[in-house]
C-alpha cells in the first residue's frame, strides 16, 4: 500500500527480509534519512556504514552533516 506524501510516495518496503516504512522519491538516486531511521530499523547499521566524501548538505532547518552511506536493496510490494 502506498500513498502520496508531498511529492513523494510513502510505502512499506522489504529491506533485509523485514517490512519498513519508507518515503520513495522516484527521481532521486539516494535517500537522506535522519540518524533515528537506521537506529530504529537496522540494529547493526553502524557495521554497514561506508565512508562518504564531504558533501554540502542543506535542509530547510539548516545544514546537515553526513555520517556515511548505507547501501540496502529495497523490494517494493509489487515485487513480493
Amino acid at each position: 500500500m502506498a500513498y502520496i506524501h508531498g511529492t513523494a510516495t510513502k510505502m512499506t518496503v522489504c529491506i533485509d527480509n523485514a517490512q519498513h516504512p519508507l518515503i520513495i522519491d522516484s527521481g532521486a538516486h539516494c535517500s537522506i534519512v535522519a540518524r533515528e531511521y537506521p537506529e530504529n530499523h537496522f540494529p547493526q547499521w553502524e557495521k554497514q556504514l561506508l565512508p562518504t566524501k564531504a558533501k554540502n548538505l542543506k535542509s530547510a532547518s539548516g545544514k546537515m552533516t553526513s555520517i556515511g552511506t548505507i547501501i540496502k536493496e529495497i523490494i517494493t510490494p509489487q515485487e513480493w
